[in-house]
């Protein structure tokens, strides 16, 4: 089966050839990408003639930084991103349960810090709608939790109960009674561990839910960054089927639990994993680390402190981080470390520069998702070591950006997300969404990358507009650079002769029109391997 495609314009992100006028596809590959003449002169009779209607090719966009199974169970949530006050937050959630009288829980997602008086959510704002029914709640970057007095109960949360390794149980500082608010690895053992107690048939479907959004909105590979085996069965269950229409690359979860022989033998099991799955649409790459929390929450290690003059701790101090990275690259696999705050940065930057240097090793492009504030002193080491930044346009939205701003402070703030900095250095700068931290669709996450401006909120002043980085460059750091980063560079996010036939077409041109395109654009078809997987 050939399919050509001509009448617009097709943007490879390929540097040998930037923009073409036709693009042929013949199965499952590129077959040839330049003039119609020579496209037309290698297609078969019967090939399928695609009118672009003035519209546009991309390569499929590679998610440098996604959450698969967790996308498709936020959609089914009430969705609190956009409500800005406390009253708004809970008219969503009532809405929800009225229309969800089945759940036995209130499930919602992604509610904003400064919607909550103070920044600090109690289940007293909760208890009064909902008495008797458990209240789950996420923040929008998922590192916290909000659950009212039921849900606590149900978790068998008491006033007594342990902070984990990593995390925080919030506590009245007065009474010492549990307010409702779970940090960092208290949502994970806690809320999530509860929350994760659904059986196999639920979990494939939030992956259908989540491989249908991200087909419909122009993806096609994502790096998926928190595996564990439920998810990775729930992917080859996909796979086995054929349903599996997003290629997913896997990072495998290592969870600090203080004791080094333990943190170890997760990582030889994701060395296992990765021999384990190899397959055409799922495999594993490396290991994911959580090594701090986000600037929002005040959670992220900070080399000096929160202008609220409280700071916080690693989740991975540099004595437990060191020998886990150090195993990793000995076992060939790739690291990649959350480390949002600069004090988290250079720890992760030191850990992987030693483990190279011991390792004699250096090429297995380890990398540091979301990289918000990084020291300048530090900026220039990621280049020479190698790093690649895996960062995510959609965090920087200014319509969210205000309290990550004032956390910080106008000094330390001007240097967030500082894209052609890290450039500068010589590192690799792959784009994702980090979905369901923020929405999932590529083509707002690029005009972010593109404009530093809101997609929502035209109104808002660009963040720092001297870092934007126009159309072109951020639709490759969303494809080429993103599947570079795992080694993908000559299959995925590409259009070139031999690459997967991984692609999408949208009706309005950003080339031609400028930023806004993007925002105006729908998705008229996206091909995975040669197959439509979504046609408007």
């Amino acid at each position: 089966m050939q399919l050509l495609m001509s009448g617009g314009t097709v943007v490879t992100a390929d540097p040998a050839l930037p923009l073409a006028d036709a693009v042929l596809v013949t199965d499952d590959e590129i077959t040839a990408v330049g003039t119609l003449e020579h496209c037309r002169s290698l297609a078969a009779d019967d090939a399928e003639l695609v009118d672009l209607a003035g519209g546009v090719v991309l390569p499929g966009f590679v998610d440098g930084h996604a959450h698969l199974l967790m996308t498709g169970s936020a959609l089914s949530m009430a969705q609190l991103r956009t409500a800005t006050t406390l009253e708004e937050i809970r008219r969503r959630l009532v809405e929800w349960a009225e229309a969800h009288p089945e759940s036995p829980y209130v499930l919602g997602t992604s509610f904003l810090f400064d919607a909550v008086p103070g920044n600090e959510p109690t289940r007293q704002m909760l208890d009064d709608l909902f008495p008797d029914r458990p209240v789950f709640i996420d923040s929008f970057d998922l590192h916290c939790g909000w659950v009212n007095t039921a849900a606590l109960e149900i978790l068998e949360i008491t006033d007594d109960t342990p902070d984990p390794i990593g995390g925080e149980i919030r506590r009245d500082p007065s009474t010492g009674t549990a307010t409702g608010y779970l940090l960092e690895t208290a949502l994970h053992e806690h809320m999530w561990a509860f929350l994760a107690r659904v059986d196999d048939a639920t979990r494939d479907a939030h992956l259908q839910v989540a491989i249908r959004a991200l087909n419909e909105s122009g993806t096609t590979t994502a790096v998926d960054m928190a595996v564990d085996a439920d998810d990775a069965a729930t992917f080859v269950r996909a796979e086995e089927r054929d349903t599996l229409t997003v290629r997913v690359i896997g990072h495998w979860i290592i969870r600090n639990t203080g004791d080094d022989e333990r943190n170890l033998a997760q990582v030889r099991e994701a060395a296992r994993r990765k021999e384990l799955h190899t397959g055409p649409m799922f495999r594993v790459a490396g290991i994911k680390l959580v090594t701090d929390g986000t600037i929002d929450a005040c959670t992220a290690a900070m080399g000096a402190p929160y202008t609220s003059g409280g700071n916080a701790e690693p989740i991975w101090p540099r004595e437990r981080l060191e020998p886990v990275v150090e195993l990793a690259d000995r076992l060939g696999l790739q690291v990649a470390c959350h480390a949002i705050g600069d004090q988290a940065v250079r720890n992760a930057i030191d850990a992987i520069e030693r483990a190279q240097r011991i390792n004699g090793t250096g090429q297995h492009r380890h990398r540091i998702e979301h990289l918000e504030y990084a020291d300048p002193a530090d900026i220039g080491r990621l280049g020479p070591n190698g790093i690649t930044a895996s960062m995510q346009p959609v965090h920087c939205d200014p319509a969210i950006a205000g309290n990550w701003a004032e956390m910080i402070g106008p000094e330390r703030a001007a240097w967030g997300f500082a894209w052609p900095e890290y450039l500068r250095t010589g590192a690799t700068l792959a784009f994702g969404t980090d979905t369901p931290t923020a929405p999932h669709m590529p083509l707002p996450n690029t005009y972010i990358g593109a404009t530093r401006r809101s997609p929502t909120r035209p109104d808002l002043e660009p963040m720092h507009p001297h870092f934007a980085l126009g159309v072109h460059a951020s639709i490759v750091h969303g494809t080429a650079d993103a599947a570079w980063a795992s080694f993908e560079e000559d299959r995925l996010g590409v259009l070139k002769p031999g690459a997967r036939a991984d692609l999408v077409v949208i009706d309005d041109d950003p080339i031609a029109g400028g930023p806004d395109a993007l925002l105006r654009a729908t998705v008229r078809r996206t091909i995975v391997g040669g197959r439509t997987v979504h046609r408007a």
